[in-house]
Protein backbone atom coordinates (compact mmCIF):
# COMPACT_ATOMS: atom_id res chain seq x y z
CA UNK A 1 0.00 0.00 0.00
CA UNK A 2 1.61 3.69 -1.03
CA UNK A 3 1.25 6.14 1.72
CA UNK A 4 0.09 9.39 1.13
CA UNK A 5 1.33 12.68 2.22
CA UNK A 6 -1.37 15.54 1.97
CA UNK A 7 0.17 18.69 1.27
CA UNK A 8 -3.03 21.04 0.44
CA UNK A 9 -1.49 24.30 0.75
CA UNK A 10 0.81 23.30 -2.41
CA UNK A 11 -2.68 23.10 -4.15
CA UNK A 12 -2.56 26.77 -3.54
CA UNK A 13 0.91 27.84 -4.50
CA UNK A 14 0.17 26.61 -8.16
CA UNK A 15 -2.74 28.54 -8.12
CA UNK A 16 -1.63 31.44 -7.41
CA UNK A 17 1.75 30.96 -9.51
CA UNK A 18 -0.15 30.53 -12.29
CA UNK A 19 -2.83 32.78 -11.97
CA UNK A 20 -2.62 35.65 -14.61
CA UNK A 21 -2.15 39.30 -12.88
CA UNK A 22 -2.53 42.75 -14.26
CA UNK A 23 0.46 43.46 -11.62
CA UNK A 24 2.90 42.26 -10.06
CA UNK A 25 2.61 40.73 -6.48
CA UNK A 26 5.05 42.89 -4.95
CA UNK A 27 4.00 45.84 -6.57
CA UNK A 28 0.82 45.34 -4.94
CA UNK A 29 2.46 45.39 -1.31
CA UNK A 30 4.66 48.99 -2.31
CA UNK A 31 1.30 51.13 -0.74
CA UNK A 32 0.29 48.45 1.59
CA UNK A 33 1.18 48.37 5.76
CA UNK A 34 2.81 45.60 7.37
CA UNK A 35 -0.02 43.28 8.47
CA UNK A 36 -0.85 39.01 8.90
CA UNK A 37 -2.53 39.10 6.05
CA UNK A 38 -0.21 40.30 3.54
CA UNK A 39 2.77 38.94 5.21
CA UNK A 40 4.81 42.20 5.25
CA UNK A 41 6.60 42.98 8.72
CA UNK A 42 8.52 46.05 8.01
CA UNK A 43 9.16 48.61 5.50
CA UNK A 44 11.41 51.88 4.90
CA UNK A 45 10.66 54.40 2.18
CA UNK A 46 12.11 52.22 -0.47
CA UNK A 47 12.18 48.71 0.59
CA UNK A 48 10.25 45.72 2.51
CA UNK A 49 10.10 42.54 4.02
CA UNK A 50 8.01 40.08 3.44
CA UNK A 51 7.53 36.13 4.70
CA UNK A 52 7.28 33.93 1.88
CA UNK A 53 3.90 32.50 1.79
CA UNK A 54 5.35 29.29 0.01
CA UNK A 55 8.80 29.19 2.52
CA UNK A 56 11.13 26.64 2.36
CA UNK A 57 12.05 26.93 6.03
CA UNK A 58 11.01 28.74 8.79
CA UNK A 59 11.33 32.29 9.10
CA UNK A 60 12.24 32.53 5.13
CA UNK A 61 11.99 36.29 4.41
CA UNK A 62 12.30 38.72 1.34
CA UNK A 63 13.70 41.40 1.05
CA UNK A 64 12.55 43.88 -1.83
CA UNK A 65 13.00 47.13 -3.19
CA UNK A 66 9.78 49.31 -3.92
CA UNK A 67 10.95 50.28 -7.33
CA UNK A 68 9.56 47.58 -10.03
CA UNK A 69 13.23 46.61 -11.94
CA UNK A 70 14.14 43.49 -13.17
CA UNK A 71 18.40 44.21 -12.19
CA UNK A 72 19.94 46.13 -9.94
CA UNK A 73 21.78 48.67 -12.56
CA UNK A 74 18.18 50.80 -12.33
CA UNK A 75 18.28 51.19 -8.93
CA UNK A 76 19.23 54.65 -7.98
CA UNK A 77 22.36 54.95 -5.53
CA UNK A 78 20.17 55.62 -2.78
CA UNK A 79 17.36 52.54 -3.42
CA UNK A 80 20.36 50.53 -3.59
CA UNK A 81 21.60 51.42 0.13
CA UNK A 82 18.28 51.38 1.31
CA UNK A 83 17.86 47.26 -0.17
CA UNK A 84 21.57 46.44 1.10
CA UNK A 85 20.40 48.51 4.41
CA UNK A 86 17.23 46.41 5.20
CA UNK A 87 18.78 43.11 4.11
CA UNK A 88 21.62 44.01 6.56
CA UNK A 89 18.93 44.55 9.18
CA UNK A 90 16.77 41.25 8.17
CA UNK A 91 19.85 39.13 8.49
CA UNK A 92 20.30 40.28 12.60
CA UNK A 93 16.33 40.09 13.28
CA UNK A 94 16.70 36.22 11.83
CA UNK A 95 19.67 35.93 13.87
CA UNK A 96 17.85 37.32 16.98
CA UNK A 97 14.33 35.83 16.61
CA UNK A 98 15.60 32.36 15.47
CA UNK A 99 19.53 31.99 16.08
CA UNK A 100 20.25 29.31 13.32
CA UNK A 101 23.49 28.25 12.57
CA UNK A 102 23.17 29.73 9.25
CA UNK A 103 21.43 31.66 6.88
CA UNK A 104 21.02 30.87 2.78
CA UNK A 105 21.05 34.78 0.99
CA UNK A 106 20.41 35.04 -2.70
CA UNK A 107 18.40 35.88 -5.65
CA UNK A 108 17.41 34.43 -8.94
CA UNK A 109 17.24 36.86 -11.53
CA UNK A 110 15.30 35.73 -14.11
CA UNK A 111 13.25 33.03 -14.98
CA UNK A 112 15.88 30.77 -16.36
CA UNK A 113 17.67 31.06 -12.90
CA UNK A 114 14.48 29.71 -11.20
CA UNK A 115 12.96 33.34 -10.14
CA UNK A 116 8.89 32.98 -10.07
CA UNK A 117 8.65 36.33 -9.90
CA UNK A 118 11.95 37.39 -12.89
CA UNK A 119 10.54 41.09 -13.38
CA UNK A 120 11.36 42.63 -9.79
CA UNK A 121 13.95 41.42 -7.89
CA UNK A 122 14.04 40.38 -4.58
CA UNK A 123 16.70 38.98 -1.89
CA UNK A 124 15.27 35.32 -0.48
CA UNK A 125 16.96 35.13 3.31
CA UNK A 126 16.30 31.37 4.39
CA UNK A 127 17.64 30.45 7.95
CA UNK A 128 19.37 27.33 8.12
CA UNK A 129 20.40 24.60 10.30
CA UNK A 130 22.54 21.37 10.84
CA UNK A 131 20.17 18.86 10.06
CA UNK A 132 17.59 20.55 9.00
CA UNK A 133 17.06 18.91 5.99
CA UNK A 134 15.32 15.72 6.40
CA UNK A 135 14.46 12.53 4.28
CA UNK A 136 10.84 14.24 2.71
CA UNK A 137 12.50 16.28 0.37
CA UNK A 138 14.69 13.66 -1.40
CA UNK A 139 12.17 10.94 -1.40
CA UNK A 140 8.24 12.68 -1.92
CA UNK A 141 9.01 16.34 -3.17
CA UNK A 142 7.33 17.69 0.36
CA UNK A 143 9.43 19.73 2.52
CA UNK A 144 8.61 19.63 6.34
CA UNK A 145 7.77 23.18 7.54
CA UNK A 146 7.78 23.37 11.80
CA UNK A 147 6.03 26.37 12.33
CA UNK A 148 2.78 28.11 11.29
CA UNK A 149 3.38 30.73 8.76
CA UNK A 150 1.67 32.93 11.49
CA UNK A 151 3.43 32.27 14.00
CA UNK A 152 6.78 32.96 12.06
CA UNK A 153 5.05 36.56 11.46
CA UNK A 154 4.83 37.34 14.94
CA UNK A 155 8.30 36.48 15.71
CA UNK A 156 9.93 38.26 13.18
CA UNK A 157 7.38 41.06 13.40
CA UNK A 158 8.91 41.87 16.97
CA UNK A 159 12.08 41.46 16.24
CA UNK A 160 11.78 44.16 13.61
CA UNK A 161 9.66 46.23 16.08
CA UNK A 162 12.69 45.70 18.70
CA UNK A 163 15.90 46.02 16.50
CA UNK A 164 14.39 49.48 15.29
CA UNK A 165 13.68 50.54 18.65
Amino acid sequence: MKERIWAPWRGEYIIEANRPRNRCFFCELVLAKPSPENLMVYNTVNSFVVLNKFPYNNGHLMVVPKKHVETFDKLSELEYRDLSDLLKLSLRVINNVYTPQGCNVGMNLGKAAGAGIDDHIHYHIVPRWNGDTNFMPLFTDVKVISEHITASYDKILKGFTEVSK
